[in-house]
C-alpha cells in the first residue's frame, strides 16, 4: 500500500484542487503513463492544468501545475538549456549555476518545471543570445 501525504495543491489558472491521477488518464497507452502519476486540475479537461509527480511513494509534484501553453514553453526552455550545455560542453549543474546568475534566483528556485510563461521566454532568450553571437551565418 502507498502511503500518501496529503497535498492540497490549487490550479493556478481556475484555483480548483488538484487531485493525484494515473498518468495513463492524460497519455493512454503510451510508455511515458507506466508507473506515473500526475497532479490534474480537478476540472480536467476542461482545464488542461497538470503536472508530473516524483515516482516512487513521495508522489511529491515535480513543479507547479501548467497548461498546455506552459508546458509547451517548459520543453522549449529545457531544449534551449539542452543546446547551451551542449555548446559549452559543461554539465547539467554548471548550466543552471549560469541560469541561477543570470535570472538572479536562489539556486533552490531554478527549476524549469516551477516556470510559467514568462519566465521561460526569459530562459529561451537568454539561451539564444548567448549562442548566437558565436555562431556563423551562412552567407
Amino acid at each position: 500500500m502507498i502511503y500518501l501525504k496529503r497535498t492540497r495543491i490549487h490550479c493556478p489558472y481556475c484555483g480548483s484542487l488538484a487531485v493525484l491521477r494515473p498518468a495513463r488518464v492524460v497519455y493512454g497507452d503510451r510508455p511515458e503513463a507506466k508507473d506515473s502519476w500526475l497532479y490534474m486540475c480537478r476540472r480536467w479537461p476542461a482545464c488542461d492544468a497538470y503536472v508530473k509527480a516524483h515516482p516512487g511513494d513521495s508522489h511529491r509534484p515535480m513543479g507547479k501545475l501548467a497548461n498546455e501553453t506552459a508546458r509547451r514553453k517548459r520543453v522549449q526552455a529545457h531544449q534551449a538549456l539542452d543546446d547551451l550545455q551542449r555548446y559549452w560542453g559543461i554539465d547539467k549543474k554548471g548550466v543552471y549555476a549560469w541560469l541561477q546568475n543570470e535570472l538572479g534566483l536562489p539556486a533552490s528556485d531554478v527549476h524549469i518545471a516551477m516556470f510559467g510563461e514568462y519566465r521561460c521566454d526569459q530562459v529561451i532568450r537568454l539561451c539564444r543570445q548567448t549562442i548566437a553571437p558565436h555562431t556563423s551565418r551562412p552567407s
